[in-house]
């Protein structure tokens, strides 16, 4: 069950098929911004019915990096009470974003999940196309994407210029490994969440194997349909049943939520 309340927010990721790269290489932000709060439930499967097991938050702030300006982006998770006695989660993940480009600059993980530890710094060098982890440095393409910054990368994706079932590229760095995923668009629906009915946009991303999930497209994603393109639910299959993540709470957006109908 590693990185389930964080992974299962952080995936949004692709391959070259039926789309040009360029919303995922040099993109500029109209999305989010500095002072961005959103935090999320996170529903476990049990004995058939979903329990809320844990929670989610993000938060977004400008500082400094080297000398310019970038977006720091804070992903923490935790179980609940109930869930620690099961399998006790806390997670952290800090990404510092090019507020220029979008592109990772620095990426941190520090997770901590029932026996499983890992702590682990990569530093992205866009001069010379390399990323350098706690276990050496390695090539990686001119635009490539940690678990942390995807997400706010793909949020400013242009939707409206797909058809349903394109596929929109996206390289990812993580583990020490470049992986070609991709997301898959499937159009746009209205969407009942726990905190109201949204005007929304689906997808379903390309899942790289791991012990959480069995890989492919085993994911569905849904974002609002406004200028924020917020996640506001996503529904996988696990290792152990199911996972729902839905979202409860947020501020500071960039823009009016105009995707909310009604409580």
């Amino acid at each position: 069950m590693k990185n389930i309340i964080i992974t299962t927010l952080l995936i949004c990721i692709s391959i070259r098929l039926h789309a040009d790269n360029d919303d995922f290489c040099g993109a500029n932000n109209t999305a989010f911004q500095s002072g961005e709060n959103v935090t999320y439930h996170v529903y476990y499967t049990l004995a058939g019915v979903y329990v809320m097991g844990g929670e989610a938050s993000f938060t977004t702030s400008i500082e400094q990096l080297g000398g310019r300006p970038v977006y720091h982006i804070i992903g923490q998770g935790k179980t609940n009470s109930f869930f620690d006695g099961i399998f006790k989660v806390r997670d952290r993940y800090d990404s510092y974003i090019d507020t220029a480009s979008l592109q990772p600059l620095k990426f941190i993980r520090n997770i901590s999940e029932g026996k499983f530890q890992k702590t682990e710094t990569i530093k992205f060098n866009k001069a010379t196309n390399t990323a350098t982890s706690n276990k050496g440095t390695y090539k990686v393409p001119n635009c490539v994407q940690d678990v942390m910054s995807t997400v706010y990368y793909a949020r400013n994706i242009r939707f409206n210029k797909y058809k349903v079932n394109d596929k929109i590229p996206f390289d990812l760095f993580v583990d020490d490994e470049v992986y070609h995923l991709y997301i898959r668009y499937l159009g746009k629906e209205k969407l009942r969440t726990k905190f109201g009915k949204f005007n929304a946009i689906k997808f379903k991303p390309l899942l790289v194997k791991g012990s959480s999930f069995s890989g492919g497209e085993q994911m569905t994603v849904w974002v609002t349909d406004d200028a924020n393109h917020l996640p506001i639910r996503i529904e996988s299959g696990i290792s152990v049943g199911s996972i729902k993540v839905d979202m409860m709470n947020y501020r500071g957006l960039r823009h009016k939520m105009s995707a909310f109908i009604d409580f």
